[in-house]
């Protein structure tokens, strides 16, 4: 049984990246990171011991509605992959399902306003605030308290989990990408090539890539001018029970 399923993903994940091709015209990549949409990155995620966590949120992937709306997304993604019961909006009426505006509410707007918040973003301390006002487990991890070692422990075992969630919050620049800080959720790690998998929610302007663990966390440590220079990191995220 466990064979057939893994038949019926592979199959799945080739009909996805077919039907993935015709895209957005994307930024570069530069030649360490791997587009998830080609031979080597879709054999990596096939391969990959640690994948739980990509199905789900590949279900839920949606682009950012604006280039500030990073964190939004990426919280919109999570909620909706952990099945949290969501407010109702009038769009989709009588079904519910979270969004980047419903995601939003009195609550989140006392931790960063939506004026700001549209402008500039968030922090990786306001991230993991927004996040605890719904019923989710929202660790948030800054590298400079970290390790590389612990953070490809900790990810790893929530990636391979069901239910478990990684978000990480890096500087595109560290990656040789186009630029400053960024949110986006981690969906696999392919340990003979010890690569995580992000699922870039800027689809506009880059595809989901294969990034080495050392290089995505050195990424991830990194100042924040907007966060009293406390460095970037990741959080890891499950319902409450």
């Amino acid at each position: 049984m466990r064979a057939t399923i893994s038949s019926l993903k592979i199959a799945f994940l080739s009909l996805c990246l077919m039907a993935g091709s015709a895209v957005a015209d994307t930024l570069p990549l530069p030649d360490a990171l791997i587009n998830l949409n080609s031979d080597r990155g879709a054999r990596l995620l096939i391969e990959s011991e640690a994948l739980d966590a990509y199905w789900p949120l590949s279900i839920q992937f949606v682009t950012q509605k604006n280039q500030a709306y990073c964190g939004v997304a990426s919280i919109v993604m999570v909620l909706n992959a952990l099945g949290i019961p969501a407010p109702t909006t009038p769009e989709f009426e009588p079904f519910r399902t979270f969004t980047q505006d419903n995601v939003l509410n009195e609550r989140t707007e006392k931790i960063r306003p939506r004026e700001i918040l549209a402008q500039k973003g968030m922090t990786l301390d306001q991230f993991g605030e927004v996040l605890g006002t719904y019923p989710v487990n929202a660790d948030v991890r800054h590298a400079a308290d970290s390790s590389l070692d612990e953070f490809r422990t900790l990810a790893t075992e929530y990636l391979g989990a069901p239910d478990r969630y990684v978000i990480a919050n890096y500087l595109r620049d560290a990656l040789g990408q186009e630029r400053g800080g960024h949110f986006s959720p981690l969906a696999a790690y392919d340990a003979d090539t010890d690569r995580f998998l992000i699922l870039d929610v800027s689809r506009y302007k880059y595809p989901p890539i294969w990034v080495e663990a050392d290089d995505l966390f050195a990424a991830m440590n990194t100042p924040d001018s907007d966060n009293d220079d406390r460095t970037r990191g990741f959080v890891l995220v499950s319902a409450d029970l």
